[in-house]
């Protein structure tokens, strides 16, 4: 269904765009003053016009119409407008790309004013313009030592549709060494700036060619492909990741490189040995790293506008020479990513600062959503050119993450601008992630305890079996047996009692029960013994053992009973009863010391 929706807008867009009535050259537009400041001190030809702008008609105008001059217009990259206000505060205007009526060969772009510019009213506005590659070294390749020259060519007046009642082009280089300008009347050097103009009445598209020659070391550095990667997530961070493909532009370098001289002699004025970028306030964890690993050579300083990182490549770049290098860091999600309900905006740089007067060829941006995201909707500051939208699967993912990937080309420092990604995530999603890790802990001890519980030998083990079974046997005969010297204890407290009270009712019963448990429990020993014998003869000859002595033990057992009955009757004296009772409980003593060190011998 989102995806749809998504075609339904987009064909909109397009039939909006290719049914739109172009614009047409509103003559009652004079531009009463025109000037042009071109400054060439860069990589960057940056055209800054200040327009005063004359209604001469007889109804309002509500924008202006920029031409781009089409000596240059290939390398134009940004075209923006600002007016003053009464509070003597810039203003941004509106500017649209547009077609006009009977100049389709031509590239315009529609500057909407602030406000309606009535009849006989004038109003002032600047207009900048900024382009890439259109400085072009001369000559195009130069040794280690030799100085960069570079050659700009463009217009001595101010392209426009309309009519100017008066011009005036000033030109600033990057330095006084000039070889050759054009020399249209009238027109100055001083210095590094050149002076064209006042030209009077200047007609609608007038065109004069302007050629620079001059001295140029700036840095000529280019990022020809840039991807950064925001990875969004709900836990309180955002992940950035940047990736640069950068080559010198500037004049290639003619025969060997010397690092001794470059050292020795610090030439090379137009080489690139470090630069500087600039990171959020907030970043941290920063890294900086290339193919080979991490890049030790650089510096990162906090300053009040945010992080600058000092960026200094392993070799330094001459012209035709490229380096490509990573850098990331992570940021708090509160400054970036804004909540309504289940309602999510984040909103951070289309593209950072890179080093000054950056040029970006082609960046694409990847922002990948958490895995939930859904009804994603961009709001771009300018025109970006959107991927279908794919997932990105991770740890702890199951259906996938939602990514956006967006595309622009020719990107400068005037694009340093924030978009928004609106999106709609759950919050009970947060619990996914929790869950998934709780339920992978429990399946693992499940697992565990499972595994521990099984037999996975391929053949049985008959003599592990048979010692396991012993041992069990051997507890049984233990557990049995302790149980058993326990009636001898019952025995003694039986014929103690007996001998106090000369009850021989109550003793013949206690001895009668006794006697039960007993046979009882030397029965069982019995059994087992018989199973001991089919496992262990060993332990079964123990065992049998075991019996004997409990035999003699009960002889024992019979032959203090037998005094206790006589020292009742009278028939003999106490004294006689002591010696003889001492004897036998010696005796029974002695087997009792027996058995037990059989039971211990298993």
């Amino acid at each position: 269904m989102g995806l749809n929706y998504e075609v339904f807008v987009w064909l909109g867009v397009c039939l909006t765009v290719a049914f739109a009535a172009p614009d047409a050259v509103n003559p009652d537009l004079v531009i009463a003053k025109a000037q042009k400041s071109v400054d060439l001190t860069t990589q960057l030809p940056k055209i800054v016009t200040q327009l005063t702008l004359e209604n001469a008609g007889q109804s309002g105008l509500r924008y202006v119409l920029v031409a781009a001059d089409p000596s240059i217009a290939n390398g134009l990259s940004f075209v923006g407008a600002s007016v003053k206000s009464t509070s003597d505060e810039e203003k941004k205007l509106k500017v649209t790309e547009t077609t006009v009526t009977g100049h389709q060969d031509k590239s315009f772009y529609r500057v909407d004013l602030a406000t309606t510019l009535e009849p006989g009213k004038d109003v002032t506005v600047e207009l900048e313009m900024i382009y890439v590659h259109t400085l072009s070294p001369y000559p195009s390749h130069i040794t280690q030592s030799e100085k960069q020259f570079v050659r700009f060519t463009g217009n001595v007046y101010f392209y426009s549709p309309y009519k100017s009642r008066t011009q005036t082009t000033i030109v600033t280089c990057a330095s006084s060494s000039i070889d050759f300008f054009t020399r249209e009347k009238p027109s100055t050097q001083a210095d590094k700036v050149l002076t064209y103009g006042p030209y009077e009445d200047v007609d609608a598209f007038k065109q004069v060619e302007l050629v620079v020659h001059y001295e140029n070391n700036a840095p000529f550095l280019t990022v020809s492909h840039m991807t950064r990667v925001i990875e969004v997530s709900h836990w309180g961070n955002i992940a950035v990741e940047e990736t640069y493909d950068m080559v010198h532009t500037g004049a290639i370098l003619k025969g060997p490189f010397s690092r001794y001289d470059y050292q020795r002699n610090q030439d090379g004025v137009s080489s690139i040995k470090s630069f500087k970028t600039l990171l959020p306030s907030s970043a941290r964890d920063v890294y900086y790293r290339d193919e080979i690993g991490n890049i030790s050579t650089s510096n990162l300083h906090e300053t009040d506008d945010g992080v600058e990182l000092e960026l200094r490549p392993r070799f330094p770049l001459f012209g035709g020479w490229k380096t490509n290098y990573y850098i990331g860091y992570n940021i708090p999600s509160f400054q970036y990513l804004f909540s309504k309900g289940d309602s999510y905006a984040l909103s951070m740089k289309f593209v950072d600062h890179v080093f000054d007067d950056q040029v970006v060829d082609h960046l694409t941006v990847v922002v990948i959503l958490p895995e939930g995201a859904k009804n994603i909707k961009l709001k771009a500051p300018y025109e970006v050119q959107r991927d279908a939208d794919k997932l990105h699967f991770t740890y702890l993912d199951t259906v996938g993450r939602p990514v956006v990937t967006l595309h622009k080309d020719r990107l400068v420092e005037q694009h340093i601008q924030d978009f928004e990604l609106h999106y709609v995530f759950p919050k009970v999603m947060m619990l996914q992630e929790p869950l998934l890790v709780v339920g992978a802990f429990y399946l693992l001890f499940l697992l565990v305890i499972v595994y521990v519980r099984m037999d996975f030998s391929i053949s049985k083990d008959e003599v592990s079996e048979c010692r396991m079974r012993v041992a069990s046997l051997v507890e049984q005969t233990q557990a049995v047996h302790d149980r058993r010297s326990a009636l001898y204890q019952s025995y003694e407290d039986a014929i103690n009692k007996f001998k106090s009270s000369k009850d021989v009712a109550t003793f013949t019963a206690n001895r009668k029960r006794i006697d039960q448990d007993h046979k009882q429990l030397t029965n069982d020993i019995a059994g087992l013994q018989a199973k001991l014998k089919t496992e262990q003869s060993d332990a079964g000859e123990r065992v049998s053992e075991l019996q004997r002595l409990d035999s003699q033990v009960r002889e024992q057992l019979g032959q203090a009973i037998g005094h206790a009955d006589r020292l009742v009757a009278g028939r003999i004296s106490k004294q006689q009863y002591l010696e003889l009772d001492g004897a036998v409980r010696a005796k029974r003593d002695e087997l009792c010391q027996t058995m037990d060190a059989i039971m211990n011998s298993f």
